[in-house]
């Protein structure tokens, strides 16, 4: 009989691993509006609220981040705009996760990767505080999310598919672990399994789904018993 290979586990990180919405978010958010504010600004006085929403909402349903448009539009460093978004006075404070992860993640077969919409620097710090790094043999944040040298984030095909083929990974073998349906659902048409993570979202956000998911799941742990729904 032949062996099935083992699973390789695409994790993301805010609202995955960790409660993002409870604290971290709502700082994000307001970091990013006073950047986008001053940048949209006159020199002396920022710009509006109404403006700065606009921008963000646009750009977000354009390229399926607001960075992307900053960069591209107004001159922006991805690196700076990143820092200015995930700069906090005390980050460890604000990490909300369930007991276990650890446990969780040793338990779970195969290779698993943190693909993350955040900056290196910013994920690095949330996972060596929920002590889960030593359960991955791979971090890919955003700014390592290139095609042809351009930033390709999630919920970038282009860059899954360029992913894929570097590390002759079959498609079928890779299961995305996301908050974020979008993303699910680029990573199913190119091939991969999906698993939705539903609890950290607000109630608005945690509707049925789509048939872009696998496994609806309220946290990570429950993949321990469900993971072989996948295979």
């Amino acid at each position: 009989m032949r062996k099935t290979a083992a699973p390789v586990w695409l994790f993301d990180l805010d609202n995955t691993l960790h409660n993002a919405s409870h604290a971290i978010f709502p700082a994000i958010n307001r970091n990013m509006n006073a950047y986008i504010a001053r940048i949209l600004g006159d020199g002396t006085t920022p710009a509006d609220e109404a403006t700065v929403n606009a921008v963000r909402q646009e750009y977000y349903l354009r390229y399926g981040v607001t960075m992307i448009g900053m960069v591209r539009h107004h001159g922006v460093k991805a690196e700076e705009f990143l820092q200015q978004a995930h700069a906090f006075d005390d980050l460890p404070a604000m990490i909300r996760a369930e007991r276990g992860l650890s446990h969780i993640l040793r338990r779970l077969p195969g290779k698993k990767i943190l693909l993350t919409n955040a900056p290196r620097h910013y994920s690095h710090r949330v996972m060596r505080h929920l002590n889960l790094h030593r359960h991955f043999d791979d971090h890919i944040p955003v700014e390592e999310m290139r095609v042809h040298g351009r930033l390709q984030p999630k919920p970038s095909r282009p860059f899954l598919r360029k992913w894929l083929s570097q590390h002759r990974v079959a498609a079928s073998r890779c299961i995305l672990v996301e908050d974020s349906l979008d993303n699910l659902r680029a990573a199913r048409h190119e091939g991969l399994r999906t698993v939705w993570v539903r609890g950290y979202l607000p109630l608005s956000q945690r509707g049925r789904g789509t048939a872009s998911v696998d496994v609806r799941v309220r946290s990570v742990s429950a993949l321990v018993r469900r993971y072989r729904s996948l295979a």
